[in-house]
């Protein structure tokens, strides 16, 4: 039971932390090209990935998509 308390500790954590640091790199306003965020955002789910990519083409519509929010022409948004 112990190890069970301390692994959904660890889980729960991790989840805020990765969480938490893809939400800001989807709510920045300074660059769509942070290296972190974009790796995280690449490997979600495909909702959550259209979400976060809505969100940064709403701040920065004239620029080229990050990896994973890009159409597969490379240079318009999902």
């Amino acid at each position: 039971m112990n190890m069970f308390r301390i692994a959904l500790i660890v889980i729960v954590g991790l989840f805020i932390i990765v969480g938490g640091r893809w939400y800001v790199y989807v709510s920045n306003t300074s660059s769509p090209y942070d290296e972190v965020g974009i790796e995280i955002n690449s490997r979600l789910p495909h909702v959550l990935r259209k979400w976060g990519c809505d969100r940064l083409q709403q701040s920065f519509p004239n620029s080229v998509p990050p990896y994973g929010c890009g159409a597969p022409d490379s240079r318009s948004w999902i």
